[in-house]
């Protein structure tokens, strides 16, 4: 089955086939060189930030020049909305990642028993166990209907770009940072390796959910990709309701919720429920009533 919005023949030519290989990869270890220089020089939120600029600006231009589906593009309306709740999930969680650091609730420089092991280890470990939480999170947030109806205000948008990476509610955000964070703070790896954590896991965030071409392959087995979300956010939740991990797909393969069909391309994205066009509207209407239930 061809892409909705595949290019003509003549236009897949050799260079952009390698874009689509080497996108997903590239961005990702490039952007992580760009954190490591800042470890090395002792400002790593600066060049976290410029890592995360310096990944968006690419994705920017692989969306008008390597875009995976035309209609995608599209204006749907939702930019403020969209835009709404990454600004407010974003600042609610740092404020309480903040708060907890001022209250010694979480120490700036945890010693646990894994912080003598080598960084890259503690990274992967570090990702294994916050996973583990992670994926328990997404999955309730599909199969019992109480916080799915939160949960529905991500699934509702009907393209995938950039920009709604971050559109979560804020209930649905706080879920599964409290599911995550034990895990990850219990794991005993220090907090060099915590930062890399949080940092890997936003680069994923956005990669998996921008509207550029890439083909990742072998690459699906393992990590969580836009060619395995967009399957994540199919209508239909036969096969919707699969590929859980934030990151990994560790915990999908483990449990029998990894889904892919190679060659194949999801057609409609979405929920089959109402949703508001308006961002307070978003936000108030899981007070008001039960979402349709996904499972």
């Amino acid at each position: 089955m061809a892409p909705p919005a595949a290019l003509p023949a003549g236009d897949r030519t050799p260079l952009r086939e390698l874009l689509r290989s080497l996108a997903w990869p590239g961005l990702l270890l490039s952007s992580g060189a760009i954190l490591a220089c800042g470890f090395a020089l002792g400002r790593e939120t600066l060049y976290f930030n410029l890592s995360y600029a310096w990944i968006v600006c690419w994705l920017l231009l692989g969306e008008r020049y390597l875009g995976y589906r035309r209609r995608w593009r599209e204006n749907d309306g939702q930019l403020g909305p969209d835009l709404g709740h990454t600004i407010l999930n974003k600042g609610l969680v740092q404020l309480f990642i903040v708060s907890l650091l001022a209250t010694g609730v979480i120490e700036r420089t945890p010693g646990g028993a894994l912080a003598d092991w080598p960084l890259w280890a503690q990274v992967a470990f570090g990702l294994v166990a916050s996973e583990f939480g992670l994926y328990w999170a997404h999955r309730i947030a599909h199969e019992w209907p109480w916080l799915w109806r939160f949960h529905a205000v991500h699934h509702s948008v009907e393209r995938l770009w950039l920009v709604n990476t971050g559109r979560f509610h804020f209930v649905d955000s706080f879920a599964s940072v409290f599911a995550s964070l034990p895990f990850l703070f219990l794991s005993g790896i220090g907090m060099d390796a915590i930062v890399w954590v949080s940092a890997i896991t936003a680069y994923i965030g956005i990669l998996t959910h921008c509207n550029v071409d890439m083909r990742c392959g072998p690459l699906s087995l393992v990590f969580n990709t836009p060619e395995l979300h967009r399957w994540h956010h199919s209508i239909d939740p036969a096969i919707g309701n699969s590929n859980y991990g934030e990151n990994l797909m560790l915990w999908d393969q483990i449990f029998g919720t990894w889904y892919h069909r190679p060659g194949h391309h999801v057609e409609t994205i979405g929920i089959d429920s109402h949703m508001p066009a308006g961002f307070l509207a978003q936000l108030a209407l899981p007070f008001r009533r039960p979402a349709a239930e996904r499972a």
